[in-house]
């Protein structure tokens, strides 16, 4: 497996609109390589526009690491031509950062709630749905087919702050918080 460059913001490719993958047999390559250009980089989402092939796909691949503390674990998942099909639940506005923009994190708003129609690895088709954090990742990635970055999303310049900002207030704010939350679990098991 190669590890691809990560095209950045100002690249024409993450500007574009991407092509639907003709062949799935023909990106089998491609995506183990962002497979573990994702993996190198501590990401939860790649979509090919960032490794500067302008084809309908992206991966998901959800895991908590430095640069999100509280993702949940999920199978790495390629999806291939993908569509949405229904976004619902409520709007939140989240922190998001992106691999073509570096040292930059805002607040997007986006859906709680995504289906999907995609085809796999295999070439089969799928439907999935997806909650909170992974519709988060799903809506991000779509969004870089169809040539917008999250920045493109952001409703204020007061929701922009730089990744350093990121890691002091809100990565120390989330661990707090996971202190507070196993103290309080350590006090209602040993009160008793």
């Amino acid at each position: 497996m190669t590890l691809l460059s990560i095209a950045q913001l100002g690249q024409k490719v993450l500007r574009e609109k991407a092509k639907s993958v003709e062949n799935v047999e023909e990106i089998q390559t491609l995506i183990d390589d962002m497979l573990a250009t994702l993996k190198d980089f501590n990401g939860v989402g790649l979509a090919a526009p960032q490794v500067y092939k302008s084809l309908r796909l992206f991966i998901v691949a959800s895991h908590p690491n430095p640069r999100y503390l509280d993702a949940p674990k999920m199978r790495p998942t390629p999806m291939i031509n993908p569509k949405i099909i229904d976004l619902s639940g409520k709007i939140i506005k989240d922190w998001e950062g992106c691999l073509s923009i570096p040292g930059v994190r805002a607040r997007v708003p986006r859906y709680t709630r995504v289906k999907i129609k995609y085809t796999d690895k295999k070439g089969k088709i799928k439907t999935g749905i997806y909650e909170d954090f992974i519709a988060k990742i799903v809506q991000h990635e779509y969004d870089h087919l169809e040539g917008l970055v999250f920045l493109d999303r952001v409703e204020s310049s007061k929701d922009i702050i730089t990744e350093k900002e990121f890691q002091r207030i809100v990565i120390k704010a989330s661990k707090k918080q996971r202190h507070k939350a196993s103290k309080e679990e350590d006090a209602g098991t040993t009160g008793s």
